[in-house]
């Protein structure tokens, strides 16, 4: 199977190469059609989706994935959540997935709610560059019991269920 990453983040494509490691994986660089920052739970997925699409039409893969980051207020919880979704099409089929949900802490949720992005504010608060193309918020959140590459690959691999089961 060849699929197609609408993103050029090296984070993102080992993602999608760990979920489905028979697969020619090849990072795609496209866009999102969402804010810098997305905001809640649609405009996350939204995301992802138009990401897969573009991946998609840009090459002649089987599959196109798309994962997108996003901060969210979850129902019936205190705080602004950090999100994590993946969608993925043949151009006719959808799955989609989600990653582990992490609450930001009281200091960063300040800064994104002041219009700050999240990686940026970690690369600050880390005193790190490059803090998303490596162990990203939920490395630095769960002291790196996971990392970024890990909770996106455990969206893309409920994205890609309607692709590998005959369960859907």
């Amino acid at each position: 199977m060849h699929i197609a990453v609408g993103s050029g983040n090296p984070v993102k494509r080992d993602a999608v190469a760990r979920a489905h490691d028979s697969a020619t994986v090849e990072a795609v660089g496209v866009e999102s059609g969402v804010s810098e920052q997305p905001v809640g739970i649609a405009e996350t997925v939204e995301g992802a989706e138009t990401r897969a699409a573009n991946a998609l039409a840009a090459t002649d893969a089987d599959l196109g994935v798309g994962l997108e980051g996003g901060v969210a207020r979850l129902p019936d919880t205190d705080g602004l959540w950090l999100i994590m979704w993946a969608a993925a099409t043949d151009g006719e089929r959808w799955g989609r997935g989600s990653g582990p949900s992490l609450r930001l802490p009281d200091a960063i949720t300040a800064r994104v709610d002041a219009g700050e992005e999240l990686g940026p504010v970690m690369d600050d608060v880390l005193n790190e560059d490059g803090v998303a193309e490596s162990q990203g918020a939920a490395g630095a959140l769960t002291g790196g019991v996971t990392n970024r590459t890990e909770a996106l690959r455990t969206a893309v691999a409920g994205s890609l269920g309607p692709f590998l089961t005959a369960h859907y």
